[in-house]
């Protein structure tokens, strides 16, 4: 059993059900393993970046890793954006990279890079194969670094003659170890908090946005009166009717920092207190409020779910949550095609356990709220903030949830970053709905162009935000790479093929022009 065929059956032996790959000539031996054996499904994706960013959308919804098969640097490198997007999510991926072989690298060749430095930035973990031999081990202690909870990036570079080598047997996983919990004095510190009856918030973020750990935020809601608050990106949060429902943080600082003004204590679970994406002239970069004290229940590593129980029980909350998200579904308006309808007709026509993969940008600001009281889903967003993500995301949460609907709710600029992964969509038969949002613009650029302080931007820098000249044809695009697709601008086609769309089991793209 050569290196390849050991790591390979130490993968499959672990649990890896799916590699998302983009291959060269370093990595054909790891290509022939994946064919010899059964057990891990391969996926070709046409850009690095579309691998990446579907093994991202397969561990947040699979919660376990799947692998990524990248050539070299160069290839790494157009993972990166999609992968710091994933260590925000804090989502398990194993990384497989393949390099030149170790003598070959003394000549210098065209491919030759320093992969440690390309992956270091975007990996938790990361390690150099340093023999054919040591391979399968390699692949185990992958698995377990991936594994350590909630999840982690791990990248090992495979040297191309350790994978061609003679080596020895599959090796299984260590025990991987149970998620670490919060302690008595954190639980201690957050009811006192709660009990000084000061404006309060529980602030949340990982897997504290699961519906378990809603539950348990409602007992303590209903217990004590606190606000219930989520980050800003959420790798994935369950809502929808009958859930424990949370108000997330606006994305503009000024407006965040607004929005928590009036509280005197934030908890935190499974979140890090909020921060502005970016400095804006004169305007707040930590949001919480001055003198707000921030205590830790459970960090974004620690078991938030056994924390908030401890909690709820410590206040002798309730067994209900505060409430529930009620049932309710938006009308739909006719005519022109806005955000405002679009959101309308998604939540009129959303599948029960739906999985939305969510890079809509400016038009998200009306589809998140209009969607609240559609039947129970989860909804991925961009924790990184590195766009191309949607699309991708998609694919990943499909494979690994084949049997519910991912709607992937995507704007236009960004849909052009990964536009390849309409292939890998038509190629797998995929479920999947895809509503492009045209609004013909980087629409976010424009708003941040003028607060940043541009008053009166010249034709030359509003040029670079426009989309128009010449314009994109969405509707040819998915036709070419094999998802049909049509195109709508008034909601009634929207609903149309909305309808049927989510109908259909298979890949499906609607053109959705708001111009």
């Amino acid at each position: 059993m050569n290196g390849a065929e050991s790591l390979i059956n130490t993968l499959i032996d672990a649990g890896v059900e799916v590699c998302f790959a983009n291959p060269g000539t370093s990595e054909m031996q790891l290509v022939a393993a994946l064919d010899a054996y059964d057990g891990i499904r391969p996926i070709l994706a046409l850009f690095e970046g579309v691998a990446s960013g579907a093994a991202d959308g397969y561990g947040r919804m699979a919660g376990k890793p799947a692998a990524t098969l990248l050539h070299l640097g160069p290839g790494l490198a157009n993972a990166g954006a999609n992968l710091h997007n994933a260590k925000r999510a804090r989502t398990p991926i194993i990384n497989i990279v393949g390099d030149h072989a170790s003598y070959h690298l003394e000549y210098d060749a065209p491919l030759t890079s320093d992969i440690v430095s390309l992956a270091t930035p975007v990996s938790d973990w990361v390690r150099v194969c340093k023999s054919a031999s040591n391979l399968p081990a390699d692949g185990a202690d992958a698995f377990a670094m991936a594994m350590e909870f909630p999840g982690k990036i791990a990248t090992l570079i495979v040297p191309a003659e350790f994978a061609w080598s003679e080596s020895n047997s599959p090796v299984a996983p260590p025990t991987q170890a149970s998620a670490p919990e919060a302690d008595e004095a954190a639980i201690d510190a957050a009811c006192a908090a709660l009990k000084t009856g000061e404006p309060t918030t529980l602030f949340l973020g990982g897997p504290a946005l699961r519906a378990d750990c809603l539950e348990q935020a409602g007992r303590i809601s209903a217990a004590t009166g606190a606000r219930i608050i989520c980050e800003t990106f959420p790798a994935r949060i369950e809502r929808g009717a009958g859930r424990v429902p949370v108000e997330r943080l606006p994305y503009f600082g000024e407006m965040a920092s607004e929005y928590l003004k009036p509280f005197k204590h934030l908890i935190m679970v499974g979140a890090k207190p909020p921060v502005s994406f970016f400095a804006y002239p004169d305007k707040p970069g930590w949001l919480s409020p001055e003198g707000a004290a921030c205590p830790v229940l459970a960090g974004p590593r620690e078991n938030a779910l056994l924390a908030l129980r401890a909690l709820a029980d410590v206040l002798d909350a309730p067994s209900e949550p505060v409430m529930r998200q009620t049932e309710q579904i938006p009308p739909i308006p006719q005519g022109k095609l806005s955000a405002e309808g679009i959101g309308a007709v998604v939540s009129a026509f959303m599948p029960q356990n739906a999985i939305v993969s969510d890079e809509a940008a400016t038009a998200g600001l009306a589809l998140y709220p209009l969607t609240a009281g559609a039947p129970p889903h989860d909804w991925m967003t961009l924790t990184g903030g590195a766009i191309g993500q949607g699309l991708p995301l998609a694919i990943g949460a499909s494979v690994a949830c084949p049997d519910r609907k991912t709607i992937c709710l995507q704007a236009d600029g960004s849909a052009m970053y990964t536009v390849q992964a309409l292939w890998t969509m038509a190629r797998e038969d995929l479920n999947i709905t895809t509503v492009i949002i045209n609004n013909g613009s980087y629409a976010i650029l424009n708003i941040e162009l003028m607060r940043v302080g541009v008053a009166a931007p010249g034709p030359k820098a509003l040029s670079l935000l426009d989309l128009k000249s010449p314009e994109i044809d969405w509707v040819s695009i998915s036709n070419g790479m094999g998802v049909p697709a049509a195109r709508a601008t008034t909601v009634e086609e929207f609903q149309k093929e909305f309808a049927e769309a989510i109908a259909h089991k298979g890949p499906r793209l609607i053109e959705a022009v708001i111009v």
